[in-house]
């Protein structure tokens, strides 16, 4: 753990040297839990573009509430992982109920636990909004500060338990949110998986992995999956594709795109081949194969700006068009 003389260090170096992050400028609880949910999985510079959006559009967990999904699905478009922001949308409909009937009164809740209980918050989010938001002495754990402590005290594989167990012991309970955050930004900015600056970090004097930093931890094996589909692309007499929307439940549930089908589909008389489509996502390198239908359906198109599509869909999209175009002209 970390005594007293390198927590103050730490918060010192903190109050000096922290990114100016908007999240971090103002006291709004809702739109800390914004930042904290946006940056779960996307980056810090991505994520100040999505959070700016999402704030603009849902300045209150009220005016979320009383949107329709589609449109939070929207506001979110480009930023990934669009399991967030449904469940985010459900989280916000939840507060926004009597607590007579499971709700908070449109309050969002203080304590860990409470934040626990709502859709899409995790031990890390309830944790870093309780602490940051509201003040409470509870320790967070994400990336960041598994790697701080791994190289504090030189375990290649620290457990969740055993990470958790460092978190709390070194938790500074005068300002508990600016210590989490302190500890994130260290992790991020100078005890970095890679280029390590030791020289820089405000309790490298503790560190006992600082010779070898590299080694802790050892990196995690991850596992993709390659996945071949279809993307079948029809227009209607004005050139605007048939889109359908997924179900709320599953891969990009909920966005709107055309019809896919796993495998290859090679071109007929009724489809022909635009071109290949290659995304990557966390678990899944994925081969799509374009096609385009040969002639207007009876089906009326959609235009992809006025729904919420995913970036695969989009690159799909572009393609069948400029395929769709190249056969006009």
């Amino acid at each position: 753990m970390l005594n007293h003389d390198h927590q103050q260090a730490l918060l010192q170096w903190y109050d000096e040297h922290q990114r100016a992050l908007p999240w971090r400028q103002t006291n709004d609880p809702w739109h800390i839990l914004l930042s904290e949910i946006l940056l779960q999985q996307t980056q810090v510079s991505r994520g100040l573009v999505y959070w700016q959006r999402m704030v603009e559009t849902f300045p209150t967990i009220a005016s979320m509430a009383d949107a329709p999904v589609d449109t939070v699905l929207k506001a979110w478009e480009g930023a990934g992982y669009y399991s967030r922001a449904r469940r985010l949308h459900a989280l916000s409909q939840r507060i926004m109920l009597p607590r007579a009937e499971g709700g908070f009164d449109g309050r969002l809740p203080s304590t860990y636990d409470e934040l626990l209980s709502l859709p899409g918050i995790g031990p890390y989010t309830a944790a870093a909004v309780a602490s940051i938001a509201f003040g409470q002495s509870v320790a967070c754990v994400d990336g960041n500060i598994r790697r701080v402590m791994a190289r504090q005290t030189a375990q290649p594989e620290p457990t969740p338990k055993a990470v958790q167990a460092w978190a709390d012991a070194s938790l500074e309970a005068v300002r508990p949110g600016d210590w989490n955050q302190a500890l994130m930004e260290l992790g991020a900015t100078v005890c970095t998986p890679k280029r390590v600056g030791c020289s820089r970090c405000p309790v490298s004097s503790s560190c006992q992995g600082r010779s070898t930093p590299e080694r802790y931890p050892l990196p995690k094996q991850q596992r993709t999956k390659a996945v071949i589909m279809t993307a079948m692309v029809d227009h209607d007499a004005q050139g605007r594709p048939v889109l359908k929307q997924r179900p709320l439940s599953g891969l990009f549930g909920g966005l709107w795109g055309p019809v896919y089908e796993e495998g290859r589909r090679e071109e007929g008389a009724a489809y022909i081949e635009a071109g290949v489509v290659n995304h990557q996502l966390s678990h899944r390198s994925m081969t799509v194969h374009v096609l385009v239908g040969t002639s207007a359906v009876g089906e009326t198109g959609t235009e992809p700006s006025a729904v919420a599509c995913s970036t695969l869909d989009e690159k799909v999209l572009t393609m069948a068009l400029q395929r769709l175009l190249e056969g006009r002209s």
